[in-house]
């Protein structure tokens, strides 16, 4: 038979996974039982969709020296490319347009798809066209249209598994984000120990007089201690039921009612900034999808509330992993900050642009159309909130991204006061680890 085993990118989890990676030791056991069987047609794929390609070292560090050993000389081993038409197969079209899937994975007798479920804002099956899938494919699932919409992704779903049969296998991660000795980080400040506090205090100052690249160094060399809670593996969608349950149980916390004011700050790594640097684009996406987005259906801030955000919004950038993002900022949020206009206006543009592709294809750049799927996401925090304030941020960045900046967190109260009033109820966001927000 022909075997194809397709897995999560670098950026799932954040931060990366102490060796080993619960995803080579599953590779393995898939080998080993497809070896037994006499398989001998076998394929790894990374399901990095639109991100940037992975370099031997990360995907080493996935499926582990063995595995690396074994297939990436001879080609067998290999990161997705979105933009290969040679090597993309159409499997059908859904009311959007046309649905495509890596040619590998497309013209399998079985494809293996090896998850680590960190989140529950997944969509079965559809998610491996969103790692695997055509420029166009996953636009559908990512764009503008497909923000908030489960029917694209039903179709595409039903597509991919009429296309092959996928059996898929998630490990569920728990969340030991911290590593000692700073687990304690994840726990509350009034159960810290006396010997807990001496190390934030000097973790503190330390970090402060570190200069920014040495500290940006040592943020990106953070490992967690994860540990799989849950093993599931079958058809997608089961897996997928059954994943979104065990996360949700781990990470749900219960807010007694949506409060005026939001507070959160921001993670030192994104999915999207791995061994690069957080430029204020994916530091919006952050904050506004990742952690204001993560919740059981209500946000933890009213309707016309305000959220105040802790981050510096500087306006650096990775010239090697995010080449369009500082066109992006410079070029489209300097002209407009609303999604459809630039959904209309600008879209194809970075979608077909022949640098970005290059780019995406030869070098470790995100797609050309990346920021605007992040920027997307963002809308509904900004339609939700009438005043967004980041402290001790960049004041051009933020004003760029259409939002306010002020020095101190008694600066932000006092800009969202017409708003909120002068005594507002005020929710608290910790981070990290990931929790999912239930409004009751």
């Amino acid at each position: 038979m022909r075997l194809t085993i397709a897995f999560d990118d670098i950026g799932t989890p954040t931060p990366r996974m102490r060796r080993p990676d619960i995803r080579g030791k599953v590779i393995e056991a898939v080998l080993t039982r497809a070896a037994a069987a006499g398989v001998d047609d076998v394929a790894l794929v990374s399901a990095n969709g639109l991100n940037r390609r992975m370099t031997a070292e990360e995907l080493e560090y996935i499926v582990g020296e063995r595995v690396f050993r074994s297939f990436y000389a001879d080609g067998l081993l290999t990161n997705h490319d979105a933009e290969d038409a040679d090597n993309l197969v159409s499997i059908g079209s859904t009311t959007a347009g046309e649905v495509a899937l890596n040619a590998r994975v497309a013209n399998s007798d079985l494809l293996i798809f090896v998850h680590l479920a960190d989140n529950s804002r997944r969509r079965g099956a559809a998610e491996i066209a969103a790692g695997l899938g055509s420029t166009a494919t996953i636009g559908q699932l990512c764009g503008l249209q497909g923000q908030g919409s489960d029917a694209a992704a039903a179709e595409i779903a039903d597509l991919v598994s009429a296309a092959v049969p996928v059996f898929e296998i998630d490990a569920v991660l728990d969340n030991d984000v911290l590593a000692p000795p700073l687990e304690f980080l994840s726990g509350r400040e009034w159960e810290w120990t006396l010997k807990d506090r001496a190390t934030w205090f000097a973790v503190r100052r330390g970090l402060e007089w570190t200069p920014p690249r040495a500290r940006r160094r040592l943020m990106n060399r953070t490992e967690a201690d994860y540990h799989a809670t849950l093993v599931t593996a079958g058809a997608p969608a089961a897996v997928h039921k059954a994943s979104s349950a065990q996360v949700t149980a781990q990470q749900l916390v219960e807010v007694p009612a949506p409060a005026d004011v939001g507070l959160l700050g921001i993670s030192a790594q994104t999915p999207y900034s791995v061994d690069s640097v957080i430029n204020p684009v994916l530091a919006a996406w952050s904050a506004l999808a990742a952690s204001f987005g993560s919740h059981s259906g209500t946000p933890f801030v009213r309707p016309g509330g305000a959220l105040i955000v802790y981050h510096p919004l500087q306006a650096e950038f990775s010239p090697l992993h995010h080449p369009s993002y500082v066109d992006f900022f410079a070029d489209v949020l300097t002209v407009t900050t609303d999604a459809q206009q630039i959904s209309t206006d600008y879209e194809e543009k970075f979608a077909r642009d022949s640098w970005y592709v290059h780019l995406y294809r030869t070098s470790q750049a995100f797609h050309g159309v990346h920021p605007m799927h992040l920027w997307y996401q963002i809308a509904a925090a900004q339609q939700h909130c009438n005043d967004i304030v980041w402290v001790g941020a960049d004041r051009e960045s933020a004003a760029r991204m259409g939002f306010r900046a002020a020095s101190t967190l008694a600066d932000a109260l006092e800009i969202v006061a017409s708003t909120v009033g002068n005594a507002p109820s005020i929710s608290y966001l910790h981070s990290p680890p990931q929790i999912l927000v239930d409004v009751r």
